[in-house]
């Protein structure tokens, strides 16, 4: 069975199939093409200069590990509990790590995104900087009586 336009010339069906199937490949490209160009927004820096620039007050460690992850240790920051209770102003200069590496990149993406201008992605994440002997600060469990 063909379709007929409206000057009354018959289509193929299998045109028009072809037709609606290029949209979703179109649709993904555009999806592709935007999700490249957010990833190249991404600063990755090394551990040690991670380390250099958290020794500034102007930066700040943006932990996004699990909180099992983060009760086994955590990046050594003094000031780390007065700086989770303050908000993040999108001028700020934040340092983003996780246990590897990984879900920092996608959380440095969400702030890229957000309009935040100057994230760092800290590639390796925890493990690397212990790895390379850089100060951690351990969380001790309570005990109770």
């Amino acid at each position: 069975m063909n379709t007929q336009t409206s000057s009354g010339s018959e289509i193929p069906n299998a045109h028009i199939v072809i037709k609606q199937w290029w949209i979703p490949i179109i649709y993904l490209l555009l999806l592709l093409f935007q999700s490249c160009s957010a990833e190249s927004e991404i600063v990755t820096i090394d551990v040690h200069r991670a380390n250099s620039l958290l020794n500034n007050d102007k930066y700040r460690y943006l932990d996004v590990r699990t909180s099992e992850e983060f009760m086994k240790g955590r990046v050594k920051n003094v000031n780390f509990s007065e700086q989770v209770l303050l908000l993040c102003k999108k001028d700020d200069h934040l340092v983003v790590g996780c246990q590897s590496g990984v879900r920092s990149v996608y959380a440095t993406t969400i702030l890229l995104d957000a309009g935040f201008k100057h994230v760092y992605n800290m590639g390796g994440g925890y493990l690397a900087w212990v790895e390379n002997g850089l100060p951690v600060a351990v969380v001790t469990p309570k005990v109770e009586l």
